[in-house]
């Protein structure tokens, strides 16, 4: 196979790891509260859902490591601790969210039976995929994806024929923020944090391919074509959203509004084959997570008989049935509160992870990056306290107040380490 069909099929391969179908109910909600300002929260969510996902991979094909490895130049004990709270986060955030995606969108509107019931029986099967580990997973993946693109690209260009011709008012008082922060809850940044590294395992693995240069640009080209084409299905989707603002009512949920869109541009049966494909994507999604997952902890406590892999597994799915019973908005809103300390922290070390290494030293990584943690408290507070109370730090911190003040304190800490290390280096060249 020659080099640029590899760096495609890597790149669809990154692509369908990325489609996580839970993902697919959050552009069409924004667009729909954006209305006729659906551009600027494109803008916002783009940027976290997608730049900043490919940005992570570039920073994996810098490094050819894995995910301990970003976080090393602050201290190997952090690279530890991040690598493993990330893990956690994907088996108890992300993992269930597919469950009750599946829930919503494909079993409550057949066939009635309660969550719980639906939750168990999606993780018990989860649980033996992962054990099993057989092709299914990978066969899965390859076929749906491209089926799925292909529905949602049919509603994208179909909805914009039959959309109606008005657009009321966004509900959005900072859209572009507003953008942004709802693509912390895609996990895309997480998702290219976690699949870089296998990204790296498998150019290591084509043969004919030993120079380093040759294997950055290869992971580098092949995140470009999957970051490409979630960038198509979101814009999309955003923009369809807003077309149709005012044919729903306001307080439809997020797979409603998937559901209704694709009831009302492709008819119900065009709508109950996309929830069944969606429900087998979700399911593809779990496993991969729960097998990663276990992966990561067997080889981190170094267990050759398999116990280790098969309780995390367990200890997974278990999770998972305990979560994946709750309606998807109740995941989303409590994962708010974890996503907004832990992006911050996951953004600074992705992007210091790019820099040449002179502006990156390791006392840059400690600073930024404590800055960036110290900062986000309040942005996490006050999803737990009134907002009254944390006014005075709203008033200090720019950008506080709309969930983004880590930003310019870490941008200035930056700054001021990099100007101290320049003034210390030359004084040790004169010397």
């Amino acid at each position: 196979m020659n080099k640029t069909k590899e760096t495609f099929v890597l790149g669809f391969a990154i692509f369908a790891g990325f489609f996580g179908a839970g993902n697919l109910i959050l552009p069409p909600m924004l667009g729909f509260k954006a209305g006729p300002d659906w551009w600027l929260v494109m803008i916002g969510f783009l940027a976290s859902a997608t730049v900043i996902p490919l940005l992570a991979l570039i920073g994996h094909a810098k490094l050819q490591g894995t995910i301990i490895d970003f976080g090393k130049k602050v201290s190997n004990r952090f690279g530890l601790i991040f690598a493993i709270c990330i893990y956690i986060i994907a088996v108890v955030l992300p993992t269930p969210r597919t469950a009750a995606v599946t829930y919503e969108m494909a079993i409550e509107p057949y066939f009635g039976t309660s969550s719980l019931m639906s939750s168990t029986v999606y993780f018990s099967l989860v649980f033996l995929f992962a054990i099993n580990r057989g092709k299914v997973i990978g066969f899965l993946g390859k076929f749906l994806t491209p089926i799925i693109g292909t529905i949602l690209l049919a509603i994208v260009v179909l909805g914009l024929f039959v959309s109606p011709a008005n657009i009321q008012e966004g509900i959005y008082d900072t859209p572009l923020v507003s953008g942004f922060l709802e693509g912390y809850q895609t996990y895309d940044a997480i998702g290219g944090l976690l699949m870089g590294g296998i990204m790296v395992v498998s150019v290591n693995s084509i043969k004919g391919i030993d120079n380093i240069k040759e294997k950055q640009r290869m992971i580098i080209k092949s995140g470009t074509i999957a970051m490409l084409g979630l960038f198509m299905i979101y814009i999309g989707l955003i923009y369809l959203g807003s077309r149709y603002n005012t044919t729903f009512e306001s307080s439809i949920s997020r797979t409603g509004l998937l559901s209704s869109l694709s009831s009302t541009i492709l008819g119900k049966i065009g709508a109950t084959f996309l929830s069944v494909l969606v429900a087998l994507a979700c399911f593809t999604t779990a496993v991969s997570i729960v097998i990663g997952t276990a992966d990561f902890f067997k080889g981190l406590l170094s267990d050759k008989s398999k116990k280790v892999y098969t309780i995390t597994a367990g200890i997974s799915c278990l999770f998972g049935i305990l979560i994946g019973q709750y309606e998807v908005k109740f995941i989303i809103d409590f994962a708010v509160y974890v996503l907004m300390l832990v992006y911050p922290i996951g953004i600074v070390l992705i992007l210091l992870n790019i820099l040449p290494e002179k502006y990156a030293s390791r006392g840059v990584f400690r600073i930024v990056v404590l800055i960036a943690f110290v900062c986000s408290i309040p942005d996490f507070l006050k999803f737990l306290i009134p907002v009254e109370n944390l006014e005075f730090i709203y008033h200090t911190i720019p950008f506080s107040k709309d969930g983004m003040g880590w930003i310019l304190p870490s941008l200035l800490g930056f700054l001021i380490v990099n100007v101290i290390d320049h003034k210390i280096n030359q004084k040790a060249k004169n010397l």
